[in-house]
């Protein structure tokens, strides 16, 4: 079976070494064959980004360059419509097939919250699903909501499983942590605070040079 294919997506509002720390972490601990990261156009689950979709595509598209094992989808920026993953999910079995194992990568507090998601159950039909805990907090049944619970205890998988058929399967793996939110990135750059070292030099010239996150 090929190698299977880690999906990243996300705000990137702006894109930060947190991201990119993950998206690299993942390929090493899961043994995925790259990741493709996959900006949103119109996220349903927050208010409206304060930069352009088309800007977060092309913060993220400088950051990932120098990564031959890195891919960046344009798809959901391009759609004039929400980006819901499940209709993501879709997408890419239509363009990839129903063989290859695909991997949606996801942060513990998001996957805690997957219940609020469109559709969220049809996610294991689609692929599997990764969740990136902090060092001495692994993911466990008794924090999630008991429906999610159930779910992941019925699925919770060592790395070995994503090789053994193309979606169903919950893993965890542990990532180094580092106390980057895009969050606070705004914050230190509306106030015209220094974020270097907290994000790529090409992503923080691109932010520079467009004057992004300003107050007005």
């Amino acid at each position: 079976m090929t190698e299977p294919l880690g999906l990243f997506g996300g705000t990137f509002d702006p894109v930060h070494f947190g991201h990119l720390r993950l998206a690299e972490e993942a390929i090493g601990n899961l043994g995925l064959g790259g990741v493709r990261w996959i900006p949103a156009g119109q996220p349903p689950h927050r208010g409206a980004p304060q930069v352009t979709g088309q800007q977060r595509l092309e913060m993220v598209l400088r950051s990932t360059a120098g990564n031959a094992r890195f891919s960046v989808d344009a798809s959901e920026v391009e759609a004039a419509a929400p980006s819901y993953t499940v209709h993501t999910l879709e997408r890419l079995r239509d363009e990839i097939g129903l063989d290859r194992p695909l991997v949606l990568l996801v942060g513990a507090d998001a996957f805690a919250g997957l219940p609020t998601w469109h559709r969220w159950r049809d996610l294991f039909d689609l692929a599997h699903i990764a969740v990136a805990q902090r060092p001495g907090f692994p993911v466990a049944a008794g924090s999630l909501p008991p429906e999610l619970a159930a779910e992941f205890t019925t699925r919770l998988s060592d790395t070995a499983g994503l090789q053994l058929a193309p979606a169903g399967g919950i893993v965890t793996f542990t990532m180094t942590q580092l106390a980057i939110s895009a969050t606070r990135l705004r914050e230190l750059l509306a106030t015209g605070k220094s974020v270097r070292y907290l994000l790529p030099d090409g992503v923080l010239d691109y932010i520079n040079l467009y004057q992004l996150y300003k107050s007005p």
